[in-house]
């Protein structure tokens, strides 16, 4: 490992203050790093705008717009969302934020056949955003092991099973939230890349 990868791996155990303070000088001669945070910036990006995408299906289609109107039948779905503490604030730890997102993206890759099953006039695009949440994370994956950091997996009890709708109102409530949940999973993701990219 090159002398600036083994600084660059040392900074991503810091928390978040000192990776604030890091100097860019010390970060910017791992171009592939910097390649990786580019590129999937974009991808972050891509990924968010086809969620939105979906959003507004379920909007048009169900007239399920607005978050606040429905916060009360979320209690009923008992739907537990992503954890993503490693990611932001004082707890920032790059390899956990790292691990974070990978779990994450398998999560809603999986949730996302419950809004497959709602929107069959949208399956493409829903299948597209599985995919490329397959991919986000194998990139993440790759760039972890080539940095030499050690893969965090997170407990799955917290996240629990797809919940099982008990109703077809149910099922468009629960997708309307799955897509909420993925989209600020999204922004987070984006924020934690973005932050890392500016060092």
């Amino acid at each position: 490992m090159c002398a600036v990868t083994r600084v660059l791996a040392l900074l991503l155990w810091a928390p978040w203050p000192a990776l604030l303070g890091a100097p860019l000088a010390e970060l910017s001669g791992d171009q592939r790093f910097l390649i990786f945070l580019s590129n999937n910036l974009e991808f972050t990006r891509k990924i968010k705008g086809d969620v939105a995408a979906l959003q507004h299906a379920v909007c048009d289609t169900f007239q399920l717009c607005k978050e606040e109107e429905l916060l009360l039948l979320r209690q009923d779905l008992s739907m537990a969302q992503v954890p993503m503490e490693r990611c932001h604030g004082r707890g920032f730890q790059a390899e956990a934020c790292f691990s974070q997102i990978r779990e994450g993206l398998r999560t809603y890759q999986s949730s996302l056949d419950a809004v497959l099953e709602l929107l069959p006039g949208h399956a493409a695009l829903v299948e597209s955003v599985q995919l490329d949440a397959a991919n986000l994370s194998s990139n993440i994956q790759h760039q972890m092991e080539d940095l030499g950091l050690a893969t965090v997996t997170y407990p799955t009890e917290a996240r629990g099973p797809l919940p099982a709708f008990s109703s077809h109102f149910h099922h468009q409530v629960g997708s309307f939230f799955i897509l909420a949940d993925f989209q600020r999973f999204l922004e987070a993701t984006y924020r934690a890349l973005r932050h890392l990219a500016h060092l």
